[in-house]
């Protein structure tokens, strides 16, 4: 019987032991899309036999991980201060969450002590499990268009088996707000608004498959945020972004995308270095700048925040 490429479940949840899976199941679901799986990433290792005839030799698999990415809907749970459904994704990516009752949640970069996740992909009956799993993150406004935080997430192999399919609930995730005018009331630059067409924040992980003896895991070594955002061009009395690149300035941004209380997401940089623009673009016959940013931390783990209210 053909398996039906539709036929997708995604269950997500945070490991207590590191790559011991903590059994996700149907309350653990994620709604995303464009999933993409591959099973086993890794290296064949020729065997280099000398034997006294030609041909194609056979190779040991070493090093085999899993890779999986896939896109959520940034929107809240829809009641201040309840952590949404992808809480655990975010956590994933060497990020904290701070929950403050009935006000807010709040998620930051951390350095050490990253959180792992088991996920289970199932495609008709197949099931895929990923443990000890840790990833990369993009949060993704472009306007016309959803918001998007886009996942990458490599984790230990298992072997995938035929497993009964469950129910799963996506109650959890509500429906998100497009990028526009009115649902996007806030994005500046130094203090300065601007009109938009994208932003987007690079968590930058570098998220390392580390196999020795004694210890397998997947690992955050280090990160390095960016931001990329396109505006519209204004007079240099406005904002100069080449002055500011050439005198190494550094500047807040803020983006507030929502209306209602529950689905209210705050992002911002409080100071990112200006990189050199790297040219005009027309779209429309409107002059727009490709600006590049790098977050910078002031005491540590705050380059940026994504609070929820």
């Amino acid at each position: 019987m053909a398996l039906k490429w539709k036929s997708k479940i995604l269950l997500a949840k945070l490991e207590t032991t590191y790559g011991v899976d903590s059994g996700p199941t149907s309350v653990n679901g994620i709604l995303a899309t464009e999933v993409a799986l591959t099973p086993m990433e890794g290296n064949d290792l020729s065997r280099d036999l000398e034997t006294p005839y030609l041909g194609a030799q056979g190779s040991v698999p070493v090093d085999v991980h899993a890779k999986l990415t896939f896109n959520v809907e940034l929107a809240g749970s829809g009641t201040p201060g309840t952590a949404p459904a992808w809480g655990p994704l975010l956590r994933a990516c060497a990020v904290a969450e701070t929950i403050v009752v009935g006000t807010s949640v709040t998620y930051n970069p951390v350095s050490d002590d990253h959180e792992s996740l088991a996920i289970h992909f199932m495609i008709a009956g197949t099931r895929f499990v990923m443990i000890g799993a840790r990833g990369n993150c993009t949060i993704d406004y472009t306007s016309s268009g959803l918001p998007y935080l886009k996942f990458e997430f490599l984790g230990l192999f298992t072997q995938p088996s035929e497993q009964t399919r469950p129910e799963v609930s996506l109650a959890a995730f509500i429906k998100p707000l497009a990028v526009t005018q009115a649902n996007t009331p806030t994005f500046t630059i130094d203090g300065v608004a601007l009109v938009m067409r994208s932003l987007m924040l690079n968590l930058g992980n570098a998220v390392e498959p580390r196999f020795l003896i004694g210890s397998e895991g997947i690992l955050i070594t280090d990160k390095a945020e960016s931001v990329e955002t396109k505006v519209e061009a204004v007079p240099l009395g406005t904002l100069n972004p080449f002055a500011l690149a050439a005198a190494q300035t550094d500047v807040a941004i803020e983006l507030v995308h929502g209306l209602v209380a529950g689905n209210i997401a705050s992002l911002s940089v409080s100071k990112a270095q200006m990189q050199r623009p790297q040219g005009l673009e027309n779209a429309q016959n409107i002059v727009e700048w490709p600006l590049r940013l790098v977050p910078i931390p002031t005491v540590g783990n705050d380059q940026w925040s994504l609070t929820l209210t």
